[in-house]
């Protein structure tokens, strides 16, 4: 599986992401935002967190608006695979490409510390490689992670089955405890959580690094 992780100004986890891919055995490629083409023959786009254009307007709006976007945009919507985490989430619910908003954590305050997830969807790619009888532990870093979105939106999302992950303990006020959705054909994840942050031993825990080896399917 061949990735392109996309670089904004203030990002601050793709080195994380890329790593995470390098250890579950996955090609990876950096891209600039300003860059008008995306590499040949890739498979995944990975969004990674961080602060985009110093989160100025609202979390993710001017990153949705850069250069590469218009190719992001095109390899979605010709059923390519992309994964969008914290910032990234934020990046793809502005460009439209998923449902809802991320908006102010529900005490006003930047939540940073590992919390717990259950897997809601686990036939996904992104998924599949958990059970959705167990907890994952997984970091969270973010000021604006509480997802809204409309009552439609949220019983379309529940009806499709796009609903990949929830809060067990919800910190941020995210409507139906959401912490990370898919599209309608499950090609798309978006998330709040760092999987990136769980998956050496070093890190103390390596719940995340079945999320990365799941999309070895994809190519």
């Amino acid at each position: 599986m061949h990735a392109a992780i996309i670089v904004f100004p203030g990002s601050n986890c793709d080195r994380d992401m890329l790593l995470a891919l390098r250890l579950a055995g996955h090609k990876t490629t950096v891209v600039w935002h300003k860059e008008t083409e995306l590499p040949k023959n890739i498979d995944l786009i990975a969004i990674p967190g961080g602060f985009s254009f110093g989160d100025y307007l609202r979390c993710g709006a001017i990153a949705a608006k850069s250069p590469i976007f218009r190719e992001v945009t095109r390899h979605i919507n010709r059923g390519g695979y992309a994964l969008g985490i914290c910032n990234g989430f934020q990046i793809l619910t502005e460009a439209g490409i998923l449902p809802g908003i991320l908006q102010q954590n529900s005490d006003t305050k930047f939540i940073s510390k590992v919390i717990d997830l259950r897997i809601k969807n686990n036939t996904s790619t992104f998924t599949y490689r958990y059970s959705t009888k167990n907890k994952i532990s997984i970091p969270i870093a973010h000021h604006e992670g509480n997802y809204f979105a409309p009552e439609d939106d949220l019983k379309r999302l529940v009806d499709k089955n796009c609903i990949a992950f929830e809060y067990i303990d919800n910190p941020n006020g995210s409507s139906h405890d959401i912490a990370g959705i898919l599209s309608e054909n499950h090609r798309v994840l978006g998330m709040m959580p760092h999987p990136e942050r769980h998956v050496e031993a070093a890190h103390g825990c390596q719940d995340g690094y079945p999320f990365f080896e799941g999309l070895i399917q994809i190519s």
